[in-house]
């Protein structure tokens, strides 16, 4: 017994609406845009190893003072 498929795209032997290439100028205006995601991604994870670093800092090293 099969369930019937409510997304017409879903059904076997439909064809695929993102099967097609890119055109040319698709191409362009993604590469002109750049990695903007993944320097923000990197931004984010730099900045938390950044606040780790800080927070270990100020509340772990400094409140012990000197080691003797």
């Amino acid at each position: 017994m099969t369930i019937p498929s409510s997304i017409p795209s879903a059904t076997p032997g439909a064809p695929d609406p993102d099967d097609s290439e890119p055109t040319e100028a698709d191409v362009h205006r993604v590469v002109s845009a750049g990695p903007t995601g993944a320097f923000a991604v990197a931004g984010v994870a730099t900045a938390i190893v950044v606040l780790i670093y800080l927070a270990f800092w100020f509340f772990i090293h400094v409140p012990r003072g000197m080691v003797q």
